[in-house]
């Protein structure tokens, strides 16, 4: 309605690029690569926690930081995987999936006119939630096909107005795992200019060939003043749970804490008491998630080779990178391209420059040059083959 007081950011903002093609695949009944989710459900002995759980009760509001058994179980895998140690009733924080925690996050730690660093392609969340904090965003972009870090542009784009570096790795939508001497390139950064900086390490279990997940918590006097996020949703295949967790410094996690409590206050105790187990699970576990998903990256990016699209690597994640160019038409951009090839060939892809500041409202730099769309391999075998031979016959 015309005059209401509209919140600014917000109203800027439209429907979400996953939520756009994955409503034009189910309009066309399309094999769905765009949205991020796995299409079975996760081990069944976590869920049948959940749901001995959830009868057994007691179903009321759980402590606003989290079930003291989920938060000493995040602390025992901390120092499990990457030898953290944390003390699980000061330093940890059970939120409402890893979205929430970038928002408790940023909104507990930015004020307005403070500057934050991003790295582009990001996720989605990212800049509006930083806008909503009256945060100033400057983003720092990494190129394909290797994503190398920048280091010059990184070290240009921090000054003293720096108050956090938003970190995601392995990192959404390029498969990227940033290296010890690249998270050491950072550290340094963030210890010059007195920054924090908040760590998107949801994909932390899901990483190939042989490549390591190293919190930048981990590297030497970085522990006091790194947000370490987690997430249920990606390490057992329940994404639609929203169970998130952070590991942070006492002094971080109780004014995150404050924010959380405005936002989400608590999360299903039942899913938590579920997930508590989950985390104690053996590493056979955790490595076959990662095994069965670098097959599908395999299965699909070799089946992407033979029809001509040309892939970038990938280290880890739930995603695939591959350009285009052969099969553009002239003038089209990745948006239109993935509009087209759901319509006409019954895929759904996503297209990069989603995952760009230019695209997003408030957005000061141009769209990426690259032709590259984003391809989802969390699913069935028999989804991937199907979508590979219905691209196959549309692109002959």
């Amino acid at each position: 309605m015309p005059g209401l007081p509209l919140n600014k950011v917000l109203s800027e903002y439209g429907t979400t690029i996953f939520t756009t093609m994955s409503a034009l695949a189910a309009a066309h009944q399309a094999v769905n690569l765009g949205q991020g989710f796995p299409d079975t459900d996760g081990p069944e002995d976590i869920r049948q926690i959940a749901a001995r759980a959830l009868m057994d009760g007691p179903n009321q509001y759980p402590p606003s930081q989290g079930l003291p058994e989920l938060r000493q179980a995040v602390a025992a895998h901390n120092a499990r995987f990457y030898g953290l140690q944390v003390d699980w009733q000061t330093q940890v924080l059970v939120t409402s999936g890893a979205t929430e925690a970038v928002a408790a996050s940023l909104l507990a730690l930015l004020n307005p006119g403070d500057e934050v660093v991003l790295f582009e392609p990001m996720y989605d969340c990212y800049l509006p939630i930083a806008q909503l904090a009256g945060a100033v965003a400057r983003p720092v972009r990494l190129r394909p096909p290797a994503w190398e870090l920048p280091r010059a542009a990184l070290a240009a784009a921090c000054n003293a107005k720096t108050k956090l570096i938003v970190l995601n790795s392995p990192m959404n939508p390029t498969g990227k795992i940033f290296s010890r001497d690249e998270l050491q390139f950072i550290a340094d950064l963030a210890m010059a200019h007195d920054a924090i900086v908040v760590c998107d390490e949801v994909y932390e279990h899901l990483t190939f060939d042989g490549a390591s997940h190293i919190p930048l918590m981990s590297l030497p006097n970085m522990e006091g003043r790194c947000v370490r996020i987690g997430s249920a949703g990606k390490s057992f295949s329940l994404t639609g749970w929203k169970v998130g967790y952070i590991t942070a410094p006492a002094a971080l996690t109780e004014i995150i804490s404050k924010a959380h409590q405005f936002l989400t206050f608590t999360t299903a105790p039942n899913l938590q008491k579920a997930v508590a187990f989950g985390l104690g699970k053996d590493d056979n576990y955790f490595t076959g998630l990662a095994a069965d998903m670098q097959a599908k990256r395999d299965l699909l990016s070799h089946g992407l080779t033979r029809i001509g699209f040309e892939i970038l690597p990938c280290q880890g994640t739930y995603f695939i990178a591959a350009d285009y160019s052969k099969f553009a038409r002239d003038g089209e951009d990745d948006t239109a391209f993935c509009k087209r090839i759901t319509v006409e060939a019954g895929v759904a892809a996503v297209p990069f420059s989603a995952f760009s500041m230019a695209a997003m409202p408030g957005g000061t730099e141009g769209l990426p040059a690259e032709k590259l769309i984003r391809f989802c391999f969390c699913k069935q075998d028999s989804v991937l083959q199907e979508a590979l031979a219905r691209l196959a016959r549309y692109f002959g």
